[in-house]
């Protein structure tokens, strides 16, 4: 709308008023007006404002003719304003702040208006806050319905996960009677809950017998075939409710057959409900019990007197063990040959090749480690034999392993492989250092070179206007080269723990002004923005030290950022520990190259022809383990980088 078609229209009327007169007029009709009104800027400074817009708003006049647009809407950074100037007129829906900070919708309806060479517009806002809640019923109605899909959803994974519990318990059902243990469970009020059928085959127990503690023909029926049954009373019949432990126990039969039972109480929501019984016959395994003690006087005289730590296993069973093995793993001679899992004790065995070993042998040389009943590993160098005839037990083959202990041989041949394997990373860090040295140091003096060959050539020709430039590229290279060298010497520094560290207190926040104030002095292509979330903080640290570090990062910042791109810099305090923050909007760091970022000598595989040592980062690494810090990195390629450092208060 232009002013000077308002100012014509206003002519041709024959009743018109003075201007002051109308002004005033439309002072008190604007201001009786319901709606706000107001009048803004290029800038979105408020010009005027109407009562209505004081009432909405809450502010007073002078307080919303000292503030601008953006000051109260909420969605101001939304709107398309560029769009808004190509337009004359132009109505949206926006949310304000009040004073008192409550939000509310208004309709905007906006209209450009020039006059005198300047632009302004006119707004009139009406509170459209009832939509509001129209959008809050509707948002519950949805999530309502959304509610109720999802609990459909929720029914039917129920249904899928019982199908799925019954298929469970027949698997569970097919797996107990497939077991070649009896298994059986019992509650404490006398009934027994489950049983497998192997439980029925082993004890013989006819139909007509009704299996529950409470029928004494039941007791009765189990203690006419023991030979000893207080035992059986004891530890299975009589049980307590509140006997929260695991058993094992052997129970021989009139017949000659031997049973295991191992038992282990059944819980539910933290209470003993009953338990549960394995059964198993170990017959064989006591008849080769007796064959080895029958086999005793031919054996002990040999395996009882050597160093060697002998074991005789029969399957996954240890039928023998001389007291160097017991020495060997800390478990007694008992521990070791009832019921005794023998992956506990040997963790892995490898097999050995014995240069000139015949084909035609029984046995072999094999590795194992074993791990003792204090938790530390041993290792044994071992011959293994297969004994088949050789000794009577029952007809079985038993293996018979006889060792010793190579412990301190692998230990000492890990340290070999240790220092190998850093011997070849001094290698490779040498290589690196060399690569890095004939890369880097190649630009600068190539340009020095090249600028002193112009300077020589052109000297007597030249004005100083064209000869400066040339002083200025040798300038920068020789300080490029200065720098490099003094990464290289504090790198070595590093590297050979000659870094004096003297912490001292200081004050963190006037320390961090100062550190920008001179790098914006030196460095003012990107501006450095300081934020403190504390105005005054002393810390316990190397005043020279930490300043290595944050100039660092913040040069690190620079260079790898666009020019005038802002670098952060952010101070805080949490848990007792100061945090640094150095946030850039540069290049960024690929996932790859972040695993390797603080090693010395490594660069990001984007920096192209940036110059640098690889040093900075682990520099940096190293002054915060000096500190007692960590130090954290975030990044994504094209967006920019973010390192994290965290370093003690108190000394």
């Amino acid at each position: 709308m232009n002013f000077n078609d308002y100012t014509l229209a206003r002519s041709n009327s024959q009743s018109a008023l003075q201007p002051e007169v109308e002004l005033r007029f439309a002072h008190l009709l604007i201001n009786q007006a319901v709606d706000a009104a107001f009048c803004i800027g290029e800038n979105a400074q408020f010009l005027y404002v109407n009562d209505a817009a004081c009432r909405m708003t809450e502010y007073s006049r002078e307080e919303l003719l000292s503030m601008t647009l953006h000051s109260i809407d909420v969605d101001f950074s939304l709107h398309n304003w560029s769009e808004s100037k190509s337009q004359n007129y132009l109505t949206f829906k926006s949310r304000y702040r009040k004073k008192g900070g409550g939000i509310f919708l208004v309709e905007i309806s906006m209209t450009r208006v020039e006059h005198q060479g300047k632009e302004f517009s006119c707004v009139f806002a009406r509170d459209k806050s009832d939509e509001v809640v129209e959008m809050s019923m509707q948002r519950w109605v949805d999530e309502l319905r959304d509610a109720k899909s999802h609990l459909q959803q929720e029914v039917s994974k129920l249904k899928t996960k019982e199908g799925e519990l019954e298929t469970s318990l027949s698997i569970l059902r097919s797996t107990l009677e497939s077991t070649a243990n009896a298994i059986v469970a019992v509650n404490f009020e006398g009934d027994i809950l489950s049983f497998n059928q192997r439980f029925v085959d082993m004890w013989q127990i006819p139909e007509s017998l009704m299996l529950s503690k409470k029928c004494p023909r039941c007791k009765a029926f189990f203690e006419n075939q023991l030979k000893d049954p207080e035992t059986f009373s004891r530890m299975i019949w009589e049980v307590s409710s509140q006997s929260d432990f695991e058993s094992y126990d052997i129970l021989e039969l009139k017949d000659g057959r031997v049973f295991a039972h191992y038992s282990k109480p059944q819980w539910l929501d933290e209470k003993i409900i009953g338990r549960v019984w394995s059964i198993w016959d170990i017959t064989e395994s006591k008849q080769t019990e007796e064959a080895l003690r029958l086999n005793a006087a031919r054996f002990q005289t040999l395996a009882e007197t050597t160093d060697a730590s002998t074991f005789l296993i029969q399957g996954m069973r240890l039928c023998y063990v001389n007291p160097a093995v017991e020495l060997l793993t800390g478990y007694t001679r008992k521990e070791l040959l009832t019921g005794f899992d023998l992956r506990r004790l040997i963790k892995s065995k490898k097999r050995r090749h014995v240069r000139n070993q015949g084909e035609a042998t029984n046995f072999e040389y094999q590795e194992m480690n074993i791990l003792t009943k204090n938790g530390t590993e041993r290792w044994l160098a071992c011959t293994v034999a297969i004994l088949d005839g050789v000794l009577d037990f029952g007809g079985n083959p038993v293996e018979l392993i006889a060792g010793i202990d190579i412990t301190d041989y692998k230990y000492a041949e890990s340290e070999l492989n240790q220092a190998l394997e850093q011997a070849k990373q001094l290698s490779e860090l040498r290589a690196r250092f060399l690569s890095m040295v004939c890369h880097q140091f190649r630009t600068p003096l190539n340009t020095v070179s090249f600028s002193n060959s112009l300077l020589k050539r052109h000297m007597d020709e030249w004005t100083q206007e064209e000869i400066q430039p040339l002083f200025d590229h040798i300038q920068t290279a020789v300080e490029q080269l200065s720098q490099m060298l003094d990464d290289i010497l504090f790198f070595a520094k590093a590297e050979a723990a000659k870094i004096n560290f003297q912490p001292k207190s200081v004050e963190i926040v006037q320390f961090c002004n100062d550190l920008v104030a001179q790098m914006q002095m030196s460095s003012s292509q990107n501006p450095i923005n300081f934020v403190s979330q504390v105005e005054c903080l002393t810390a316990y640290v190397d005043k020279k030290l930490l300043e290595s570090v944050l100039n660092n990062l913040l040069d690190n910042a620079i260079k790898y950022s666009s020019s005038r791109s802002v670098i952060d810099l952010k101070l805080s305090c949490e848990n007792g520990k100061i945090v640094f923050q150095v946030k850039d909007r540069g290049i960024g760091i690929s996932v790859a190259d972040q695993q390797q970022l603080f090693e010395p000598f490594y660069r990001g595989s984007n920096i192209d022809h940036i110059p640098g040592t690889g040093l900075g980062l682990s520099i940096v690494k190293t002054l915060v383990d000096l500190h007692g810090g960590q130090i954290a990195m975030e990044s994504e390629v094209g967006v920019g980088t973010t390192f994290t450092v965290m370093l003690p208060l108190s000394k």
